[in-house]
C-alpha cells in the first residue's frame, strides 16, 4: 500500500462531551490534515469506543486519539485505557484545562500517554499542529500496520474453535469470527474448497487455509515466532507469564542472550485478567492483556527472542550445557535455564463437565467469551481473586453472575478491594458452600446442578455458560527425575533444598544453591511453580528479576 493511499484510510480521532469544543477541534483539525486524513468526533467515551470498534473491524488505521479530560460517565483517562486495547498502536493525547495538568501527568502511567494538550491552543499552528505533526511522523515510524485480520470459520459451541479463538486472542493476533452456518462463513468455506466436517477453518491474512489446525501450525501461519535463531544461548526461560516475561526483560537489557519459550501464549493466567488493581504503578488498574502486551514488547525491544506454541518436553544436563527438549524432537541449549512455567487451572470434576469443556464450560477463557454473554446468566465456580476479576468483568453485560464458592466465605482467598467490589455489584451473588455436582447438556451447556454442602440439597438451574478458577497445578511433570518437586508437584529451591543442613542429592558444588536455585546447578525457578511461592503478579515479576541476578553470579562463578 502506498503512503498516499494508507493515510486516505487513517484516522484521526477526537472525544469531547462539548458539542461546540467538539466542532471546533474537528475543524482545526480538518483545516490542516483533513486532505491526508480521515477526521472522526465523538460526544462521549462510550460512543468513541464503538466508532473504534467499527473502524477496527473494517481494517482501518487509527493515528492519534484525542480525548478530553472531563466528560461524564467516563473521563479521557478511562476511556484512553480502553482505547488501548482496541488501537494499541495509536497515539494519545489528553485535552486538559490548566487545573487538570496533575490528571494528565499521571495519565502517562495509566495509558502511556504520548502528550497532553491545555485548552484552548489559539493559535493551532503554534500550539496544536507542530505536535500532531510530531506524533503522526511518530506513528508512521513505529510499528503500527496491523496484520491484515485473521479469519475464523466454525461452530459457536465447538471446543477447537475456542481454543483457536483463544490462542489468537491471547496472543494479540486480530482475527474475525464468522459462523459456518452463516453467509459469510458459508462463502468462506466455499473459497477453501472445505465441507465444513472438519472445524474451524482459519484463512491466514495471505489467503491460506488452515482446516483445524494444531497450534504450531497455527502459530507459524500468522507470524508469531516458532523456531530459535540460534542452538545455544546464555539463558532459556520456559514460561511467559509475568515471572517469564519479567525474566526475559532483565536478561535480554543486562546483556544475556535470552530466548523464551511458551506452548500457547504470553501472560499465563495474569494474562486473561481483565482488571489487575493492586499492581504498583497502576492506581486506576490494567488488564492482563495490556500489562502482557507492554511486557512483551519490552522483552523484544531488548533483544529477547519469544517463542510460541513450542512444548517443552525435558530437561538434560551435558557438562556446563542446560538442553532445554521440545516436543518435536528439536532442541536448545544454553549456560542456564529459569523455570517460570507457572500454573494451570485445575478441572472440575463434576460429570459432565469434560465434554462440555469449551461448549459452555470453559477454564480461565473470560475475557474471550464475554461478548457472547451480553444479557445472559453466567455461574463462576471459585472464590480467589482470578474468580472474582472475571466476575466484575462479565458483570459489565451479563444479566447475572453467580459465584459458587466452597469455602464458608470469600475473606479467605480474595483480596479485600475485589469483595468490596462484588457486594457492592446489583447483579453479582455469591452461593458459599456450594458446589457444581454435574453439569448437562448435548452439544452445549444447558443446565448443572448445584449442591450445598452443609445440608447436602441440590438443586438444577439453567446455565449456558459457566467459568472455572478453582486453584491451580504446576505444569511440572516433564521435570520428574532431574528437578526435585514437592509432594504437589511444585519446585523446590535455595532454602527449601537444604532444610535438613545438606545439600540436595547429587549436588557436587562447595555453595549450597542460590535462593531460587533447583538442586540442579544453574537452573532456577521464579513465579507460580516454585514451592511456596506468593501466587501474585508483582512477587513472580520480582522473582523474575531476582533469578535474571542469580543467573550472572551463577555465571561468574562457573
Amino acid at each position: 500500500m502506498t503512503q498516499a493511499a494508507e493515510a486516505a484510510r487513517t484516522v484521526i480521532l477526537t472525544v469531547d462531551d462539548d458539542p461546540g469544543v467538539s466542532r471546533a477541534v474537528a475543524r482545526d483539525l480538518r483545516r490542516r490534515y483533513g486532505e491526508s486524513h480521515r477526521i472522526v468526533r465523538a460526544e462521549s467515551g462510550e460512543s468513541a469506543l464503538e466508532a473504534l470498534r467499527e473502524l477496527k473491524l473494517r481494517g482501518d488505521l487509527v493515528a492519534v486519539i484525542l480525548a478530553d479530560y472531563r466528560m461524564p460517565q467516563m473521563n479521557g483517562i478511562e476511556f484512553l485505557e480502553q482505547a488501548l486495547d482496541v488501537y494499541p498502536g495509536a497515539r494519545r493525547v489528553l485535552l486538559t484545562a490548566y487545573a487538570d495538568t496533575s490528571a494528565a501527568i499521571d495519565a502517562i502511567n495509566v495509558v502511556d500517554l504520548d502528550h497532553y494538550l491545555l485548552k484552548p491552543w489559539d493559535p493551532p499552528e503554534e500550539k496544536l499542529y507542530p505536535v500532531l505533526d510530531d506524533l503522526l511522523e511518530a506513528w508512521r515510524r513505529s510499528a503500527y500496520r496491523p496484520v491484515p485480520s485473521t479469519k475464523v470459520v466454525g461452530h459457536r459451541w465447538s471446543a477447537r474453535s475456542s481454543e483457536v479463538r483463544e490462542f489468537l486472542a491471547r496472543n494479540q493476533v486480530p482475527y474475525r469470527w464468522y459462523a459456518a452456518d452463516g453467509p459469510e462463513g458459508q462463502r468462506l468455506l466455499a473459497a477453501a474448497e472445505a465441507d465444513g466436517q472438519r472445524l474451524p477453518l482459519v484463512v491466514t491474512p495471505d489467503g491460506t487455509p488452515l482446516v483445524a489446525p494444531e497450534a504450531p501450525e497455527l502459530a507459524a501461519k500468522v507470524g508469531l515466532a516458532t523456531t530459535p535463531t540460534a542452538d545455544f544461548y546464555d539463558l532459556v526461560v520456559i514460561g511467559g507469564g509475568p515471572a517469564g516475561l519479567g525474566a526475559a526483560v532483565y536478561g535480554a537489557s543486562e546483556g544475556l542472550r535470552t530466548v523464551l519459550v511458551e506452548r500457547s501464549a504470553t501472560g499465563g493466567q495474569a494474562g486473561q485478567s481483565s482488571r489487575i488493581e493492586n499492581y504498583l504503578g497502576f492506581p486506576d488498574g490494567v488488564s492482563g492483556a495490556q500489562l502482557t502486551d507492554r511486557a512483551r514488547r519490552q522483552a523484544a525491544r531488548f533483544g529477547a527472542e519469544i517463542l510460541t506454541a513450542r512444548e517443552v518436553t525435558g530437561l538434560e544436563v551435558c557438562g556446563a550445557a542446560r538442553v532445554v527438549r521440545f516436543s518435536d524432537g528439536s532442541a536448545v541449549s544454553a549456560h542456564s535455564v529459569i523455570l517460570a512455567t507457572g500454573v494451570s487451572y485445575r478441572q472440575l470434576m463434576a460429570p459432565g463437565c469434560d465434554d462440555l469443556t469449551g461448549c459452555g464450560v470453559y477454564y480461565g477463557s473470560a475475557l474471550t467469551e464475554a461478548p457472547a454473554c451480553q444479557g445472559q446468566d453466567v455461574y463462576i465456580v471459585g472464590g480467589a481473586n482470578s474468580a472474582g476479576q472475571a466476575a466484575m468483568y462479565l458483570a459489565r453485560g451479563a444479566k447475572s453472575v453467580t459465584l459458587l464458592v466452597r469455602g464458608e466465605s470469600l475473606t479467605a482467598s480474595m483480596s479485600y478491594y475485589l469483595i468490596q467490589q462484588i457486594e457492592e455489584a446489583p447483579n453479582i451473588s455469591v452461593r458459599t458452600r456450594t458446589v457444581v455436582d454435574e453439569a448437562h447438556g448435548s452439544d452445549h451447556l444447558e443446565q448443572l446442578t448445584l449442591r450445598d454442602l452443609d445440608s447436602g440439597r441440590t438443586d438444577r438451574v439453567d446455565a449456558q455458560w459457566m467459568f472455572v478458577f478453582i486453584g491451580a497445578a504446576p505444569l511440572t511433570d516433564w521435570l520428574d527425575g532431574t528437578v526435585l518437586r514437592d509432594g504437589r508437584g511444585f519446585i523446590l529451591a535455595g532454602p527449601d533444598l537444604t532444610a535438613d543442613g545438606r545439600p540436595p542429592a547429587g549436588w557436587e558444588l562447595d555453595r549450597p544453591p542460590y535462593h531460587l536455585e533447583t538442586n540442579v546447578p544453574g537452573v532456577f525457578v521464579a513465579g507460580d511453580a516454585r514451592s511456596e511461592s506468593a501466587k501474585r503478579v508483582a512477587s513472580a515479576v520480582g522473582e523474575g528479576a531476582m533469578a535474571v541476578m542469580l543467573v550472572h553470579r551463577y555465571l561468574e562463578q562457573s
